[in-house]
């Protein structure tokens, strides 16, 4: 069987989720990978047989999505070029993590195409939602990646066709360990805010990864690296506690080593304030930026000694064979 696992290559969730799932799809078939996008940090450890531009969504630098560099980083042309010559119609499954390029190929090809996201979890009907209605980004986040079949991962499985996430290996061997500090990675703000803010809390430590820098910089009580992922996971693993955006994958991987997380919706980002109504869900604080106005708040989760226990068994492999056993 040939197998295309289409990748969405925007944030490094979709990469990091892909490194557990590519080995298990091999079980069943030959697989090329294909990957779109243009705002991930990390490699994965598999050949990739198509890079494709694609549709990424570009961060600012104050705490959300630029949306005229996201609209000027992807014309028309090129998007509608990718989908009509990516070949889709070679393959006997099509599976998609949130990938609009051979989403909208078998779409306009009327062939299958088989979801496996995070989104698809996070926009189901049966998974929290916040108060205000984002109608453009609910209207982006339906159409982005069109499927014929739906499976999801969240925090929580509120639905049967909804899994709890991915925890990829390397992550699942470490040996939590506190060693005081908290790990920051908020990458839609840029340097400036995150020192502004974050030295104002003189007693704590804090290591935050940058996607807007590349040499190591050290501010007072504020240590700044550029994004390395094994640096990254070994911070996180030996922090006290870890400051994050509302994505998925970063939230699930502290959850899951037992780290209290405080997170922060990006402006713009209409699925980072589902993530933000499902953490709020099941204990985790949020708040809405690092505005003065939330210094209490911030101030408040680095004195409590409260997290949140979580349940995420290793079922990578059950899930495949669940999705591979239902499409043949």
């Amino acid at each position: 069987m040939k197998i295309l696992y289409a990748i969405q290559g925007t944030g490094n969730g979709h990469l990091c989720r892909a490194m557990d799932v590519i080995p298990c799809l091999q079980a069943f078939g030959e697989v090329d990978v294909l990957i779109s996008g243009i705002q991930a940090d990390i490699c994965i450890p598999f050949d990739i047989k198509y890079r494709l531009h694609g549709l990424s969504f570009i961060f600012g630098k104050s705490g959300g999505v630029d949306l005229w560099k996201t609209f000027m980083s992807s014309t028309v042309r090129k998007l509608l070029q990718e989908i009509n010559e990516v070949p889709v119609q070679d393959y006997d499954l099509v599976i998609n993590d949130f990938e609009p390029i051979t989403a909208w190929a078998c779409q306009t090809k009327d062939l299958p195409c088989i979801g496996l996201s995070h989104q698809i979890g996070a926009m189901h009907p049966d998974s929290p939602k916040p108060d205000e209605t984002d109608m453009m980004g609910k209207f982006i986040m339906k159409n982005y990646a069109p499927v014929t079949q739906a499976y999801g991962f969240h925090f929580k499985q509120y639905h049967h066709s909804i899994f709890t996430p991915v925890i990829r290996e390397p992550i699942r061997s470490l040996e939590p360990t506190n060693e005081g500090h908290y790990t920051v990675y908020l990458p839609s703000y840029d340097d400036a805010h995150l020192l502004k803010q974050l030295t104002k809390f003189t007693d704590v430590n804090w290591e935050v990864f940058s996607k807007h820098n590349t040499k190591p910089l050290h501010m007072k009580n504020v240590k700044i690296q550029p994004i390395n992922n094994d640096a990254f996971v070994k911070s996180m693993a030996s922090s006290e506690g870890v400051l994050c955006g509302a994505g998925f994958e970063t939230p699930a991987e502290a959850l899951y080593l037992g780290k209290k997380v405080l997170a922060i919706p990006m402006k713009n980002q209409y699925e980072q304030h589902l993530n933000a109504a499902a953490l709020e869900d099941i204990g985790v604080p949020v708040i809405k930026s690092l505005k003065k106005k939330y210094e209490y708040d911030i101030e408040l989760w680095l004195n409590s000694t409260d997290t949140v226990k979580v349940d995420y068994r290793n079922n990578t492999m059950q899930i495949v064979e669940t999705i591979i056993n239902k499409n043949t």
